[in-house]
């Protein structure tokens, strides 16, 4: 049965929300414009993104990856670069994220296995890795482990760790790490006198902390009454609110506080000049007051000024300051009181950033209005919004693979379809009945993540668990036989995986401990493991540690470090390991001259790998116009920033930040795209496509995925591989039923 998405959210120990917009220098004018929604088959009910901004915005999608837009002066988007962006581009070298939290100019993302990693600014030591060194690029905070909830403040950051203790890191000047002091820490250190705490929020420079009894506790900056205490006292350790219990969630955010009681009421404290309290009113309070005319409440989002909260209905509510449109009610009038935010009425999260805001509705759409000076809004403009617009590129998730000639999409409620030849049972449905329409895999849930081997498929749960199902005579579905499923077989011996990769007739996965694990075909080293024998279930690569990628080609491996080199091993007939040899090789080697690599992707002669400056770069025999290279070259013709690549037997892929797909190579079926069947050793573009947000090519056939959720195919399809219901090839793209 289909959960619904509040459900899903409650098995996620909810989601972590935290928003800090820092003020550009100009002000356009706002624009209302009513808000619009593409509908798409393939999304599901339900939402796996988690949504957290500042100057910049980040998301988190269903398959681990986080990606940020908006602004990046201090490098807070984590893309190798101090370059603003206005559509999302992938955060460099985090995979298996469950959460996310932006400062000031500084992000945050805490992974599966409980580490939290940090990029951006660093001049007070908020990134926690013992220096104040700006980074673009993510890094783990030194000395923190079972981390459950993270939160950023403008020059401070949080952890929540299982055992209900809260550590601090940052700036400290109001006393707002917690630890008695106002000396600032590089590295984690424990604030004082709290246990059995369960959640946490982070301010400008003020912090709060939930206990399990309901009771709220307060540290930091109180100039303004933010702390709640009757004073206007800093304070260097937490202090209760007094006269306050009951308290299931709370927020914080430049000079107020809010706090969400299991009643469903919303109290607010703190700095009132233009009603962020919602009280009526434009007075401080030192003390909590009840926001008016609220009920059923279930979240709270709080932004410089101004409020917002999510109902279990669905609505979302604001209040304060709306100079930017930041309200959503389609004005720029303040208000003391709350008031709905315009067409959103399926709202399943809220954040708030310091002039913007940001909503995830139950399709896996996410939305956001207010502020959009840098593009934190993510619709590829820097208008300001007075009502919710869609954002490009994180909508519902929707995760696309290719086989030799099936296809694969996992739907944001974690359901695999698939649909194409079925001669091994590929398609997970217990047939071995082709398909030119998705059906969907049998007894699966809670997918994250999808790869699609030449007749064998993929899959990651949520609790990290890796399934199979398909062909398996060199034992590539990992459940110690050969022996073929058409339906999903456990992978033995693995867990805690947050990424997969298949090959021609074997399997790769990435452990959230960064190690790297492979089994099935072995006859030219593509397992890494020093030998040529298969492997009917996982064996470790050798010599590989703090892996953020892995993709396959057909006989050769690659992984992506996260110092962003990249590591090649198995068939090298044609230079696709990139070390400047054609020897193969069972272990790992590096591939020559490349850093700042953030994804690779192989086929069966040749490799590509995008660097953080958006630029491509092939080696091996490939399909573009430089021919045969044993070290990477860059590939000619992509005029334009490359977010993505997908490499097919003989022809190639790559979505552009403005959302154009670019293809090029042999083209015999129309998997180029563009109207032709005549091939290109340079990119050509695919006809009519400017929302592309993700690429997948198989052996002659090519699949996108859309910003609004939706995936279209085109080449060859003489086995349904399309998913259009019939089995002609086309040159342009079709939708899939």
């Amino acid at each position: 049965m289909q959960s619904s998405p509040r459900d899903w959210l409650s098995r996620m120990l909810g989601v972590w929300l935290g928003l800090w917009l820092g003020v550009g220098c100009g002000q356009p004018a706002v624009e209302r414009e009513e808000p619009v929604s593409l509908p798409s088959p393939l999304r599901g009910a339900q939402t796996r993104t988690r949504i957290s901004g500042a100057s910049q915005t980040l998301t988190v999608r269903s398959d681990g990856t986080v990606w940020a837009v908006g602004d990046n002066t201090s490098g807070q988007l984590g893309d190798g670069t101090t370059s603003n962006r206005t559509s999302p581009v992938r955060v460099y070298g985090v995979l298996g994220a469950v959460a996310v939290a932006a400062g000031g100019q500084h992000s945050l993302a805490l992974r599966s296995d409980g580490l939290v990693w940090a990029w951006g600014s660093n001049s007070f030591g908020q990134l926690g890795d013992g220096s104040t060194s700006n980074r673009t690029q993510a890094m783990p905070v030194e000395g923190l482990g079972n981390v459950v909830a993270v939160a950023a403040g403008n020059l401070h950051s949080l952890a929540l760790r299982s055992d209900g203790t809260v550590w601090a890191w940052g700036y400290n000047s109001s006393g707002q790490l917690g630890d008695g002091s106002t000396s600032n820490r590089t590295l984690p250190a424990q604030v004082q006198g709290l246990s059995g705490v369960v959640a946490v929020a982070a301010g400008h420079h003020h912090s709060l902390a939930v206990r399990s009894d309901g009771t709220v506790w307060a540290w930091g900056l109180n100039d303004s009454g933010q702390l709640g205490d009757g004073s206007t006292s800093n304070r260097t350790l937490p202090v209760q609110v007094p006269g306050v219990s009951g308290v299931v969630a709370v927020a914080a955010s430049y000079s107020h506080s809010l706090a969400v009681l299991s009643s469903g009421a919303v109290l607010a404290w703190g700095y009132n000049s233009t009603g962020q309290l919602g009280d009526g009113s434009t007075s401080s309070r030192t003390s909590p007051v009840l926001v008016q005319g609220l009920t059923g409440v279930e979240s709270v989002a709080a932004g410089t000024g101004f409020s917002l909260a999510l109902r279990s209905d669905g609505t979302l509510w604001a209040w304060g300051y709306n100079l930017f449109g930041q309200l959503g009610d389609g004005s720029t009038s303040n208000r003391t009181s709350p008031v709905r935010v315009q067409g959103v009425n399926d709202a399943v999260a809220v954040a708030a950033g310091r002039y913007h805001s940001l909503a995830l509705r139950s399709d896996g759409t996410s939305w956001g209005w207010g502020y959009n000076y840098s593009g934190q809004l993510g619709n590829g403009s820097t208008s300001h919004r007075a009502l919710p617009v869609q954002m490009q590129g994180v909508s519902g998730g929707v995760t696309v693979a290719a086989g030799a000639s099936h296809s694969l999409a996992l739907r944001p409620d974690g359901t695999v379809w698939a649909w194409g030849i079925n001669d091994s049972g590929q398609l997970g449905n217990g047939t071995l009945g082709h398909s030119a329409l998705p059906v969907r895999v049998q007894g699966l849930s809670g997918g994250v993540s999808v790869a699609a081997g030449s007749h064998h498929s993929l899959v990651v749960r949520s609790d990290g668990t890796v399934w199979a199902w398909g062909l398996n005579p060199f034992g590539q579905l990992g459940d110690g036989t050969t022996i073929t499923r058409t339906s999903p077989v456990q992978v033995q011996g693995l867990s805690g995986v947050v990424a997969v990769a298949a090959g021609l007739s074997y399997s790769l996965a990435v452990r959230s401990d960064g190690t790297v694990w492979a089994w099935g075909s072995n006859i030219f080293g593509q397992l890494g493991n020093g030998t040529t024998n298969d492997s009917a279930w996982p064996v470790r690569v050798q010599g590989l540690s703090e892996v953020v990628a892995v993709t396959a080609g057909s006989y050769h491996s690659l992984a992506v470090r996260a110092d962003g080199t990249v590591w090649a091993w198995g068939f090298n007939y044609d230079g696709q390991l990139g070390n400047g040899t054609t020897s193969n090789s069972t272990l790992p080697v590096r591939v020559q001259g490349l850093s700042g690599v953030v994804s690779v992707a192989a086929a069966y002669t040749y490799s590509l790998a995008v660097r953080a400056d958006g630029t491509v770069w092939t080696w091996g025999w490939g399909y573009d116009s430089s021919g045969q290279n044993t070290v990477p070259v860059r590939v000619q013709g992509l005029n334009g920033v490359v977010v993505a690549v997908a490499a097919g037997s003989t022809h190639a892929l790559a979505v552009l930040s403005s959302g154009a797909v670019l293809a090029w190579g042999v083209n015999s079926d129309g998997q180029l795209g563009n109207g032709t069947t005549s091939a290109s050793s340079l990119p050509v573009k695919v006809s009519a496509t400017n929302t592309g947000v993700a690429v997948a090519a198989g052996f002659h056939h090519s699949l996108m995925v859309r910003s609004d959720g939706t995936v279209w195919a085109w080449g060859q399809n003489g086995h349904g591989q399309l998913g259009d219901g019939t089995t002609l090839n086309r040159s342009l793209p079709v939708r899939a039923q």
